[in-house]
């Protein structure tokens, strides 16, 4: 038997999958307001520009006194305050211009999020401490070490803590209030919110704009769903 046509399938599956990888890099977004540090973090920081795309799989990382926003391919639109941590879990387009599951993990600093053009179940947020779904929602969110505030602007969303304790925001101005101490971990709900991101609206009022992903960009991003061939 010629081993040349055992090996084949093997080596093309290789070839295959480290395309993947490479197409793992695929653009899901654009930044559109950057403000002095803002950096791509990976085995080096690199720092972005407005222009420069939104990658998958991703952290975004700004410095002190620094800001950015960002819009996705689905229309999101991502704001970061100073000294914020942003990381793109999982993007899994459902066609050039929405999601069908999109995972963003807001690790540290001050956010506002205002979602697209995807179904509202494709999208989950987290915090270290709290889990949010959204229902065609603007939200501020704060992650700090052992507290996270979510305060609802627009729409509606569910707040659990990672225990399933969950309390539903309906009214703008409702706000969740996750803490952590002692082991312990409590979520409340108030209408009186004790932080928004307004401040960082006033001190840039282009944090707070809201574009549309064609008229940020004109380059649509590639559509890729081999993972399952790969072990992803």
């Amino acid at each position: 038997m010629n081993l040349r046509f055992l090996l084949f399938p093997t080596v093309f599956l290789a070839v295959l999958c480290a395309a993947s990888g490479a197409q793992a890099q695929t653009r899901v977004g654009e930044a559109v307001l950057v403000q002095n540090e803002v950096v791509r973090v990976a085995a080096t920081t690199t720092p972005i520009n407005v222009g420069d795309s939104m990658l998958r799989d991703e952290t975004v990382r700004t410095g002190a006194d620094s800001a950015a926003r960002f819009v996705m391919a689905d229309s999101t639109n991502l704001s970061l305050g100073p000294s914020a941590t942003l990381k793109l879990d999982r993007t899994v387009f459902n066609d050039e211009h929405s999601y069908r599951d999109v995972a963003i993990r807001m690790t540290t600093g001050a956010f506002r999020f205002v979602t697209g053009h995807s179904e509202k179940t494709a999208y989950k947020i987290t915090t270290p401490l709290a889990t949010i779904g959204v229902r065609g929602t603007t939200l501020d969110i704060l992650s700090q070490r052992g507290r996270s505030v979510v305060v609802l602007q627009a729409g509606a969303a569910s707040v659990c803590t990672l225990s399933f304790q969950c309390v539903q925001l309906t009214q703008p101005g409702d706000t969740a209030i996750i803490t952590s101490a002692a082991g312990k971990v409590s979520i409340t709900k108030t209408n009186t919110p004790p932080w928004t991101f307004a401040a960082n609206c006033a001190a840039n009022a282009g944090l707070c704009a809201v574009n549309q992903y064609a008229d940020a960009s004109t380059t649509p991003p590639a559509v890729h769903d081999d993972g399952m061939l790969c072990g992803r």
